[in-house]
C-alpha cells in the first residue's frame, strides 16, 4: 500500500524530480531506486517565514506497488440520441459544465449564448479596450466561456461542499489545461490559455450530439400553465431574425450581468429577489512592491511566482475585503452596456505584468438600499447601475478609469498625477470621495487604511485606486427549491450559477452547473 508523506522543497528545488525522489525516499525509509512511482496530491507555496518553501503531499509507491491512473471522464461519454433535450441559456462555466453533465447522463444539451465564440470575442474586447466601444452582447462578461474566459481563469474555491471540485478540475485538464491545476493549492489557467480550453469543451459537446449556438439573445420564454416549454431568441447579427427553441427543461446560466433576463422574468411575473452584493474599487500596485512585502526579499527569487495577497477587515458592522487578486495582472474594462464604468482584473498564465491588482469591496445590504426600495426586486441592481453610470458621467465619455493615488483616496483629496497602469484605456484623476456613495467611500477608506497596517508597505502613493469594481456577484437571486433546484413557481425552469445567485467564480459555477444538470435528469 502506498505511503502518504509530506515533503518540503526550496523554490529552486520544486522542479527537480531527482531531488524530490530522494526526499520522498528518505521519508519512507526506502532507497530512491525502490520507489516505483511518486504521485503528487497537493502542492502549496508557504511564504509565511523569511524563506519561502513549497509543501508537497505525495503518495509514495514502493517495490511491486503499481500506480493505476484514473480513467478519463470523457472515456465514459457516448453520443446522445436527442430524445430528451434541455436548453441551456449561457455558455459560461455553469452552462458548459451543465452541458457536459447532461451528455454524460444521455440528454442532449442545446446551449444558447447571446455573445460570440471565444475567438470572435477578441475583436469586441479590442474595441472596448482601445476605442471605448461597448458591444452589449459581446464583451468581457458575455460570450463563450463567460466572464472567466478573459478574466484570469483563477480556479480556487472555498465551496468544496457544493460538489465535486476534482471532477470539475479534471474535465478542464482533459480539455487542455495543465495537469498541475489538480494539485496546486491555488490553481490558475490564465486568460491566454483558457479560451482554448473553452473551445475544446465546445468541441466535446458538439462531438457527442449537443448543440452550441452563438449570437442567440434570449428575448422571451415559452410558457404554458406555469411550465416552461422553451425560449425565443433573436439573432444579434441579423435584424428581424427570431427563432423558437423547444425542450423538456430550461437551465438559466446567464451570469451575473444579464440584467435583461431578470427583467424578462419579472415581466412574466416569475419570482425574483433582490440580494446583497459587493461593490468597491480596484487597487493596483507595482508587482515588485507586493513581491518584496510578501517574500521579504528586495528582489523576487526567479523560481517564485508573482506574489499575491488576501486581506479582510471589519469596519463597523461591515466587512471590507480584497477580491479577485491578480498578481502580475492587468485591469480591464468590464462594462456590458454603453454609459457605465466597470473594471475587472485578469492575469495571463505567466503572470508577468509589472503590476498587481485586486478588487477591494464592501457588502451592500438592505439598509444601504433604503432609498431604492421603490424598485422592488431590482433595488440592488438599480443601485449598482446608478453608481456605474455616475462614474461614467464624471469622465469624457470614454472608458478611461476615474482614479486616485491610494494615499489621496484615503486622505480625500485630488491627485495631481497618477502612476503608470496596466489599464489600456488609461486613468484620469477624479474625486472618488465624492463620486462613490458616501457610506461606501467611508468603509473603503477605513478598510484600506487598515490594510496598510496589516500589510506594511501596502499604503503607498505608488498604488492607484480606480472605480468601479461592481460585478463581484449578482444583485438579484432567482429562487429555486433546495431539493429539486427548480424554480418554485415554474416547472422545468432551473436557475443556475452566478447569475441566479448560487455561485461565485469559475469552479463554484461549474459545480453548480453539474448539480443542476443532475437535478434536471431527476426532474424530467
Amino acid at each position: 500500500m502506498p505511503q502518504l508523506v509530506e515533503v518540503v522543497l526550496l523554490p529552486h528545488e520544486r522542479q527537480n524530480t531527482s531531488l524530490l525522489r530522494e526526499k520522498v525516499a528518505r521519508q519512507t525509509g526506502l532507497r530512491p531506486d525502490q520507489l516505483s512511482h511518486i504521485e503528487i496530491l497537493k502542492s502549496s507555496l508557504d511564504a509565511r517565514s523569511r524563506q519561502a518553501v513549497y509543501r508537497l503531499r505525495v503518495e509514495a509507491y514502493g517495490p511491486g506497488e503499481i500506480f493505476t491512473p484514473e480513467p478519463a471522464i470523457l472515456d465514459g461519454f457516448k453520443p446522445v440520441d436527442g430524445k430528451r433535450k434541455v436548453i441551456i441559456v449561457g455558455a459560461g462555466p455553469a452552462g458548459y459544465f451543465a452541458a457536459l453533465e447532461l451528455i454524460e447522463q444521455g440528454i442532449q444539451p442545446i446551449v444558447l449564448d447571446r455573445g460570440k465564440d471565444a475567438q470572435s470575442r477578441r475583436r469586441d474586447l479590442r474595441a472596448i479596450q482601445q476605442f471605448g466601444i461597448v458591444n452589449p452582447h459581446s464583451n468581457y462578461c458575455f460570450g463563450e466561456g463567460g466572464a472567466g474566459t478573459y478574466s484570469d481563469g483563477k480556479l480556487y474555491t472555498r465551496s468544496v461542499k457544493r460538489g465535486n471540485v476534482y471532477k470539475a478540475l479534471k474535465l478542464l485538464v482533459e480539455h487542455g489545461s495543465k495537469s498541475d491545476i489538480l494539485t496546486e493549492a491555488h490553481p490558475h489557467i490564465g486568460s491566454n490559455k483558457l479560451p482554448g480550453v473553452v473551445q475544446n469543451m465546445r468541441a466535446t459537446i458538439e462531438q457527442y450530439g449537443g448543440e452550441v449556438h452563438f449570437d442567440q439573445y434570449v428575448t422571451d420564454f415559452i410558457l404554458k400553465n406555469r411550465q416552461i416549454k422553451g425560449v425565443v431568441s433573436e439573432n444579434t447579427q441579423q435584424s428581424n431574425s427570431t427563432r423558437e427553441w423547444l425542450a423538456d427543461a430550461v437551465i438559466l446560466a446567464t451570469g451575473h450581468s444579464a440584467r435583461d433576463i431578470y427583467r424578462l422574468l419579472h415581466r412574466h411575473n416569475i419570482l425574483i429577489e433582490s440580494k446583497p452584493f459587493a461593490l468597491g474599487v480596484r487597487v493596483e500596485h507595482p508587482q515588485e512592491l507586493i513581491d518584496s512585502i510578501q517574500y521579504k526579499q528586495t528582489q523576487r527569487d526567479e523560481h517564485l511566482p508573482a506574489a499575491a495577497y488576501s486581506l479582510v477587515c471589519q469596519v463597523g458592522d461591515r466587512g471590507v475585503f480584497s477580491f479577485c487578486m491578480c498578481p502580475g495582472g492587468l485591469i480591464v474594462p468590464a462594462a456590458t452596456a454603453p454609459g457605465e464604468i466597470v473594471v475587472n482584473g485578469m492575469s495571463m498564465s505567466r503572470r508577468d505584468s509589472p503590476f498587481a491588482n485586486s478588487g477591494v469591496v464592501t457588502s451592500i445590504e438592505a439598509e444601504d438600499l433604503a432609498d431604492w426600495q421603490q424598485h422592488g426586486p431590482f433595488a440592488a441592481l438599480e443601485f449598482q447601475r446608478e453608481v456605474e453610470q455616475r462614474l461614467f458621467r464624471a469622465g469624457d465619455g470614454s472608458q478611461k478609469g476615474p482614479a486616485l493615488r491610494l494615499t489621496d483616496f484615503i486622505s480625500g483629496k485630488m491627485s495631481g498625477s497618477l502612476p503608470g497602469t496596466s489599464y489600456i484605456p488609461g486613468f484620469y484623476p477624479a474625486p472618488l470621495f465624492d463620486l462613490l456613495p458616501a457610506p461606501i467611500y467611508r468603509r473603503l477608506r477605513d478598510g484600506l487604511s487598515q490594510f496598510g497596517k496589516q500589510m506594511r508597505g501596502y499604503y503607498t502613493q505608488e498604488a492607484t485606486v480606480v472605480a468601479t469594481e461592481s460585478r463581484t456577484s449578482a444583485p438579484v437571486r432567482i429562487p429555486r427549491d433546495a431539493e429539486t433546484l427548480m424554480h418554485p413557481e415554474i416547472k422545468g425552469l432551473f436557475p443556475c450559477g452566478e447569475g441566479a445567485g448560487y455561485a461565485g467564480g469559475i469552479i463554484s459555477a461549474a459545480m453548480d452547473g453539474q448539480n443542476v444538470a443532475r437535478a434536471v435528469v431527476r426532474g424530467i
